[in-house]
């Protein structure tokens, strides 16, 4: 990974639109992460959670991350990617589309992929539209596609 893009202000952020931000550092998904995402929301499907059940029982040949574990490392990423300055804060708005193709085998290695779709004004800063592209190391599809809405505000 390279060093993450910095600007700065509403102009700085606007210059981000269309851009392709690049990829984070891989990171790889233990049985202790979706142990404790599964303690922390109360998920403890047998798929997640039991790795003797799920290398027996499951397609996917063991135990897999929660598709919502894999969205959540999007504070993780992000911050490899972009730094923003010139804003009192930033706030997540929301989500516009999640869907999970595939998924992301306990031990296997992610990382994310970002492109800044859009960037508006809104009252007091600007709102950013981002598709997040997760991907597994050696896989075929992507584990998680995500377009976020993040308001930065000055």
């Amino acid at each position: 990974m390279s060093s993450p893009i910095t600007v700065d202000g509403v102009e700085g952020v606007k210059s981000l639109a269309g851009q392709d931000l690049g990829v984070s550092d891989w990171v790889e998904i233990t049985q202790e992460m979706v142990n404790t995402f599964a303690d922390a929301t109360g998920d403890h499907q047998w798929i997640h959670v039991d790795p003797e059940r799920a290398k027996k029982e499951s397609p996917f040949g063991g135990p897999i991350a929660h598709g919502y574990l894999t969205l959540s490392l999007t504070p993780m990423f992000l911050p490899q990617l972009m730094t923003i300055t010139g804003f009192s804060m930033g706030v997540n708005y929301g989500t516009e589309k999640v869907r999970f193709p595939s998924p992301v085998p306990v031990g296997s290695k992610l990382r994310a992929r970002a492109v800044v779709d859009q960037v508006t004004d809104v009252p007091g800063g600007v709102q950013m539209q981002t598709t997040l592209t997760f991907e597994v190391e050696g896989g075929t599809k992507p584990a998680c596609v995500a377009t976020i809405v993040v308001r930065q505000y000055v």
